[in-house]
């Protein structure tokens, strides 16, 4: 391999942090007996194809991924370990993320011009001495409180570590974007090369960056996730705030009640419905009527809804339009939805998929009571002699290779940059007063890690039944929620969105119903991708105070704090509710009328669950021993300092969050407003 890698020994965050300043010198030249071997294995892949491997491996090697040099150098080498299969589905991701390739499987995408919400970013030199208010992050949670705060009358500083990618660059590269299984950076990972966390995994460590699975990771941009999110916009059920009266805790288990009801939260679920927009429609069997009708109607259902709709009802399963944080018609000045089939994982051409990088954060800079600035990190804050937080101190990088500090006094902050670097703020900033963090004097924060394991099963059907209409999830039942003997909680179940080719391709093989290489997988990729369907949700997991985030002392970012450390299992409550609701979805799919069906499977058990949907590692409760925050969202022991991201879930639904999290936001927000 050339000698613009580092030697394959220390930390993968080393190697590539040093390889990634000499690719900007230096194209990575594969030699030729190794250009030769991928011609080779990629004659062997995707015959008769041309796919220019070597020069699509050169470009991952150079741009994304220098640390996977030794990798390429072993898979090249051996042909049939490991290393080789992964290259081999690398190669195929890559073709089939190709333009030109997408009409040959029967894949398009309509053509639009890129729309962007104008917001004013503050350079970081223009930053004032003290606000009232500082809010870390700008995503669902953060967003949303800045709105209210800034409405207030408050001075509002948000934070937000990522930058504002424009629209055109979250909207077209199907391998490096936050919902590809590639493994390549996208355009909103918060800087690949200076950020590794560990994840530990059966008690093994290993260092990760953030195109890795075991990073947890998130989009880090303004916005957040709701930048380039699928925008299924649920409310959690009564059931969902008192999983352990409705279900008792299993052995093991840290499984909680909430300290607040959904009587409580409904108000703010409507706010937050009317105040971002949520299209949809139906009733989900779990919970009353809204207080407040949605203010849009569903998009139109997609071929593959009615499908899966006749197939419900002879079931005698209930079914709903999924509420979506997407325009179905022009709403609050913002266009209604193009249908253009590239939702998850990227940023919506028209801005129709609501997002507080277009909504609440226009609104709070409107405002003149708000300052934005990006590229920023804080990363701790900072406390006076008695204790008190009194100020953030904020850095980053000071764009000629040195690092810009800055200590911004205030009044109030409020914390929402995840569940995973949340804790890790709080961690990281210890005081005489607090050695073990700041809200972390009784060990709990960054206990109770969860997110989602979803359910699901793929099906292939005799004719097409793919329409390529987005943003694809259009029907669900709300069936298997709660009310499941032997079962605690369980989900919702959809389709899915629709998939790129590369991910097609990912569920296809993955799922054991084409082959990975070959003639025969070409041809299967031109005939299957437009009869498969896929029936996903996530489920209601079981919460361990064992799955946790902590920090590590001895691995830190480039900046030189330490990183987030995350350690943990999987319940197995959730492998059973996985392999209930999985069984659900191949029914639906074969009473569609699917031919040939694959359930997915769990994955790792001996890991914490940190995909999509992270939550709980500050959960609030009524008693300091046990949460990290009050029913109000305020740490205990501060009286100035609030957390309003999915961290302060209890539990986290059988559905997606975000809604649960907007409407947090709002009400911990009000009561700050409110005194």
């Amino acid at each position: 391999m050339p000698t613009a890698f580092l030697a394959k020994n220390g930390p993968a965050s080393t190697k590539l942090r040093a390889a990634v300043v000499r690719e900007r010198i230096l194209l990575v030249r594969l030699s030729e007996e190794q250009r030769s071997e991928l011609g080779r294995l990629a004659e062997i892949v995707l015959p008769g194809e041309g796919w220019a491997a070597a020069e699509f491996v050169e470009r991952v090697l150079t741009e994304d991924r220098p640390d996977w040099a030794g990798r390429v150098e072993r898979a090249l080498a051996d042909e049939a370990g490991a290393d080789r299969a992964w290259l081999v589905r690398l190669l195929a991701q890559g073709y089939y993320a190709e333009p030109a390739v997408w009409e040959t499987v029967g894949w398009r995408s309509g053509e639009f011009g890129s729309v962007q919400t104008e917001l004013r970013v503050t350079p970081r030199d223009e930053l004032g001495e003290r606000y009232d208010c500082v809010v870390v992050g700008s995503g669902a949670g953060g967003g949303a409180a800045a709105q209210v705060l800034a409405e207030s009358g408050r001075s509002v500083l948000v934070v937000e570590l990522g930058s504002y990618p424009s629209t055109e660059s979250l909207a077209r590269d199907h391998l490096r974007n936050p919902r590809s299984v590639a493994g390549l950076p996208a355009v909103t990972d918060p800087d690949p090369a200076g950020r590794p966390r560990v994840s530990v995994v059966d008690g093994v460590r290993s260092e990760v960056l953030p195109p890795d699975g075991g990073w947890g990771n998130n989009a880090f941009t303004v916005g957040g996730g709701t930048r380039v999110y699928g925008a299924q916009a649920w409310r959690f059920v009564p059931q969902d705030f008192r999983m352990a009266t409705t279900y008792g805790v299993p052995e093991g288990s840290a499984l909680a009640d909430w300290p607040i009801s959904y009587d409580e939260l409904e108000p703010y679920y409507s706010l937050a419905e009317q105040r971002f927009g949520v299209s949809g429609g139906g009733v989900d069997p779990w919970h009353g009527p809204r207080s407040i009708p949605l203010p849009m109607p569903p998009l139109p259902r997609t071929g593959p809804a009615d499908l899966l709709a006749g197939a419900a009802e002879r079931l005698g399963w209930g079914t709903l339009d999924v509420p979506l944080l997407i325009n179905s018609v022009d709403y609050q000045g913002r266009s209604g939805c193009v249908r253009c089939g590239l939702c998850v994982g990227f940023a919506c051409p028209v801005e129709a998929k609501a997002g507080t990088h277009n909504t609440a954060l226009p609104a709070a800079l409107a405002t003149g009571n708000c300052t934005l600035v990006t590229e920023m990190t804080a990363e701790r804050l900072v406390t006076d002699a008695t204790g008190r937080v009194v100020g953030v101190a904020l850095v980053s990088s000071d764009g000629y290779g040195g690092i810009w500090r800055r200590t911004v006094s205030c009044e109030e902050v409020v914390v929402a940059a995840g569940a995973s670097e949340t804790p890790r703020l709080l961690l990281n900033s210890a005081h005489d007063a607090e050695p073990n963090g700041i809200g972390n004097n009784r060990d709990q924060v960054g206990r109770h890690l969860q997110a989602h394991v979803y359910a699901g099963a793929v099906g292939l059907f005799e004719d097409e039944v793919v329409d390529l209409l987005g943003p694809g999830v259009s029907i669900a039942t709300c069936d298997f929620r709660h009310g499941n003997d032997g079962i605690v909680g369980g989900g919702m179940l959809a389709n899915e969105f629709v998939p790129t080719p590369a991910s097609a391709y990912d569920y296809l093989t993955g799922a054991g119903l084409i082959p990975a290489a070959g003639a025969e997988s070409v041809q299967a990729m031109r005939r299957e991708v437009r009869r498969m369907l896929r029936v996903v949700g996530p489920i209601q997991e079981v919460t361990s105070a064992e799955s946790r985030v902590r920090v590590d002392p001895s691995v830190v970012d480039r900046f030189g704090n330490p990183v987030v450390v995350t350690s943990g299992s999987i319940h197995p409550e959730d492998v059973r509710s996985h392999r209930f609701m999985s069984a659900k979805a191949k029914a639906w799919l074969e009473e569609a009328g699917a031919i040939r069906t694959s359930v997915g499977e769990v994955g790792t058990v001996g890991s914490a669950s940190t995909g999509q949907h992270q939550a709980g590692t500050c959960r609030m409760g009524d008693d300091p021993a046990r949460s990290v925050t009050d029913p109000r969202g305020r740490v205990w022991g501060h009286d100035n300092l609030w957390i309003t991201d999915a961290s302060v879930h209890v539990t986290n639904g059988g559905v997606n969050p975000v809604l649960t999290v907007l409407a947090g936001a709002l009400r911990i927000a009000d009561h700050i407003v409110r005194g």
